[in-house]
């Protein structure tokens, strides 16, 4: 489905070089719910990026569907993000210029896809799951910070993406709210969709098909049995079992 092939990311910061991924490569199949954990800094957020077509790596690629995203132009890459790409953003991303129905409804735009009333009606439906339908003619300058991670989440969700990328989309919302979201999340892994997840929260594990951890640009997999994570050795993980010294990326 959709794999990172030795790739490593590199950024400038007071005229040093940080490295934020160090080699990674990880595969992800097709109607695999993966959750990614780890601490601030371990490189999760800037995974999803690169495997997102948003963060171009310093180096090695992000093959979706056998297609390297990377040897695409940017508009062909923006295009596949659209019909093929659903993206959470830990800082929830909506236009404060449009409605709750119209930034729900953007993906539909970017794909390519007019305005129709069957897209009115799933935004709607996605709006009503999220317990906003009653917002939705307001701009987003009028909701709080949860209320627009709701809709960020909604619009994410709303062309049916064959992969989602949700970093931290839970992370200031009620237990109720949660719930919901990761309901939607588990019928679109049901419909044929990918997820892969950022959280710092245990609890969500449950929802895993996969589990990985992050440390210092490098990633493993922690082992599931049977249907649920195996707990322990996932709070057990330290830095000498996340893989080799710094240099060295970690294949999963």
């Amino acid at each position: 489905m959709i794999s990172a092939i030795d790739v490593s990311k590199y950024y400038m910061a007071n005229g040093e070089s940080v490295t934020a991924l160090d080699r990674v490569s990880v595969h992800v199949d097709r109607g695999d719910f993966a959750v990614v954990m780890g601490r601030s800094g371990a490189g999760k957020s800037t995974l999803l990026g690169v495997m997102g077509g948003l963060l171009k790596p310093s180096s090695g690629d992000v093959t979706l569907e056998g297609q390297s995203l990377w040897q695409l132009d940017e508009r062909a890459r923006a295009q596949l993000r659209a019909d093929a790409i659903g993206f959470v953003f830990q800082n929830a991303s909506v236009i404060r210029s449009l409605t709750v129905l119209e930034n729900v409804l953007l993906p539909q735009i970017f794909s390519g896809c007019p305005d129709s009333t069957g897209s009115r009606k799933r935004a709607m439906q996605l709006l009503e799951m999220m317990g906003l339908s009653d917002r939705a003619d307001a701009y987003p300058s009028g909701l709080s910070g949860g209320q627009k991670r709701r809709v960020a989440i909604a619009s994410a969700l709303m062309n049916r993406p064959s992969i989602l990328l949700a970093d931290e989309p839970t992370g200031d919302l009620d237990a109720q709210t949660e719930s919901q979201i990761m309901n939607e999340f588990n019928n679109l892994r049901r419909e044929g969709g990918t997820i892969v997840m950022v959280t710092h929260d245990p609890k969500l594990i449950s929802h895993a098909s996969r589990v990985f951890q992050m440390d210092r640009g490098t990633i493993c997999e922690t082992p599931l049995y049977g249907e649920r994570p195996d707990f322990e050795s996932l709070q057990a993980v330290t830095k000498d079992s996340l893989g080799p010294p710094a240099g060295r990326g970690l294949t999963v």
